[in-house]
């Protein structure tokens, strides 16, 4: 059974755990505020993300823009619900589109896939929210319009945006209009995007995919020789879709399927309980050491398999199978860190939020534009960041994941959901931040539900990041003892400060408790926050 939470565990932080009967949690306080500003009104946990996830377009634009994709998990009160609305690539795109690189380009246009976000806002409203999108879109219009207060850690990431992406078209009239990033604590407004924003809660989204905006975008992409066009920004869709899941610690832990990848969460959480890790202490060496060997091993099953569901080689859940991670369990050596390769089961990479209510809807958002502002392309007069998703693809054309028209890249962002033994909600959670996503929410997941940590403990608890063979990223607040202990069984350690790099994502967490109430935490690395009430 899964364990109940403990308060009386905690790390150094900036944060307290929040509890109420409703509950936002995002990256950004005024996209928390714009969340909580409809449940104030009436809307419920779906109105709050959408309202949220608008104001972070604006607010956040390091991590996301109104060019982004996105993905959801709802909890409607009765069953559990998933939303892929990440985009595809242009139809014209081909094999050969860009021979002779090593890799698809990561800026300009020749990154750039439909963006799916807006789809996303309007498939959820249009499911289950109660309030208009005008006013779901209402505080992010406001703050484009009047301007808000740039926040310190986005701040110093739109310099580090800005010295990149200066040059791509559109770029520095939209986010430098002084010719330069706005300081933290500056007033920054986007009157542009605040237009924008009308016109798509106005249409419903038509203006963005069949109207006014997408003839902007694909005549932009026309003037710069790209191939994104008005027919596809209209043939796109979003996709309701069946999760995947993994039974773990009493409980289970609910994930998209492919494109995105979620199921390297289920496959290390799968590994980890062959290795019954219940049996040892969190902040242990050896915990450490087979939660980093659990996860090289997933990691290398996604980087072979994992794709387009439309294009997979077998179904993805043929990773999850017992028989399967029994296997791929065995390679591990308790004392000594290993290189690995995919495996061969039988057939027979932002910004997050969360958010609840009194009613019991739960929900799990994430929206990325990728690598920061993205491709670094931004439809004039519009507002519109583009991202680069395009690099997502590789250009072995053997691979699953190889480049093709109107395909959906492999994708970085994803929601997370846990479920109790009783069969009830137990958490919506997500660890944004590229390759650290899958490998947050196995942390998540192992310190919460096997452990016990109350969700605010969890995200301070120090953190750890598997880059390639055994290279492993560490944060500077683990013991030394246990960091040389890692290094000694063969762990190539690389250890930062987590306020000083960006390697170890930002985390959101609401943990539904058995009496009802919420308990919210948000990241203590970032600029975020979690309300309640």
């Amino acid at each position: 059974m899964t364990k109940a939470i403990d308060f009386s565990v905690g790390y150094a932080s900036r944060r307290a755990p929040m509890i109420g009967q409703n509950a936002v949690a995002t990256s950004q306080p005024l996209a928390a505020q714009a969340g909580m500003r409809m449940l104030q009104q009436g809307g419920n946990a779906v109105d709050a993300a959408i309202a949220a996830a608008m104001a972070l377009t604006v607010v956040e634009p390091t991590g996301c823009g109104i060019g982004s994709d996105a993905f959801a998990i709802v909890w409607d009160g009765k069953e559990l619900h998933g939303l892929n609305a990440s985009g595809r690539s242009p139809a014209s795109w081909h094999a050969d589109l860009f021979a002779g690189l090593d890799a698809v380009p990561e800026i300009g246009w020749d990154a750039v896939t439909v963006p799916g976000a807006v789809s996303g806002w309007v498939a959820l409203a249009e499911r289950f929210g109660t309030l208009p999108l005008t006013t779901l879109a209402q505080p992010a219009i406001e703050y484009a319009r009047n301007g808000f207060p740039v926040s310190p850690l986005i701040g110093h990431l739109w310099q580090r945006g800005y010295d990149k992406l200066k040059d791509q078209p559109g770029f520095s009239e939209c986010f430098a209009p002084e010719g330069r990033a706005p300081k933290i604590g500056e007033i920054f407004r986007n009157p542009a995007q605040a237009r924008t924003l009308e016109l798509i809660a106005e249409t419903n989204g038509e203006a963005f995919y069949r109207g006014e905006l997408a003839q902007k975008i694909a005549a932009f992409a026309k003037q710069h020789g790209a191939h994104l066009s008005e027919a596809d920004l209209a043939n796109h869709e979003a996709n309701w879709v069946s999760l995947l899941s993994r039974d773990f610690a009493g409980g289970s832990v609910q994930e998209l399927p492919p494109n995105g990848q979620g199921i390297a969460t289920l496959i290390a959480l799968g590994i980890l309980e062959q290795c019954d890790i219940g049996r040892y202490d969190p902040d242990s060496v050896q915990s450490l050491h087979l939660s980093i060997e659990a996860m090289k091993l997933a990691l290398a099953d996604l980087d072979r398999y994992i794709a387009d569901e439309d294009h997979l080689e077998f179904a993805a859940d043929l990773l999850l199978s017992d028989s399967y991670l029994k296997t791929r369990a065995a390679l591990i050596d308790p004392d000594k860190a290993s290189d690995f390769v995919y495996g061969s089961p039988t057939q027979s990479g932002t910004v997050y939020l969360s958010t609840a209510d009194a009613s019991g809807m739960m929900v799990s958002f994430i929206q990325s534009n990728f690598m920061g502002f993205g491709s670094g392309v931004v439809v004039p007069e519009t507002g519109i960041s583009l991202q680069n998703r395009g690099c997502g693809f590789v250009l072995d054309p053997k691979h699953p994941n190889a480049l093709a028209g109107s395909k959906r890249p492999f994708h970085t962002i994803i929601p997370g959901f846990a479920m109790g033994a009783d069969g009830k909600p137990l958490m919506s959670f997500g660890v944004m931040g590229g390759p650290m996503q899958a490998q947050g929410h196995m942390q998540m997941a192992l310190r919460i539900m096997q452990h016990g940590q109350n969700p605010q403990a969890a995200i301070d608890a120090p953190r750890w990041r598997v880059v390639r063979g055994r290279e492993v990223i560490v944060e500077s607040t683990f013991s030394h003892n246990v960091i040389a202990a890692l290094r000694d069984r063969g762990h190539q350690i690389t250890v930062e400060d987590p306020q000083a790099g960006y390697n170890f994502g930002g985390a959101q967490v609401i943990y539904r408790m058995p009496e009802g109430q919420y308990v919210a935490a948000t990241e203590s690395r970032k600029d975020g926050q979690a309300l309640v009430s």
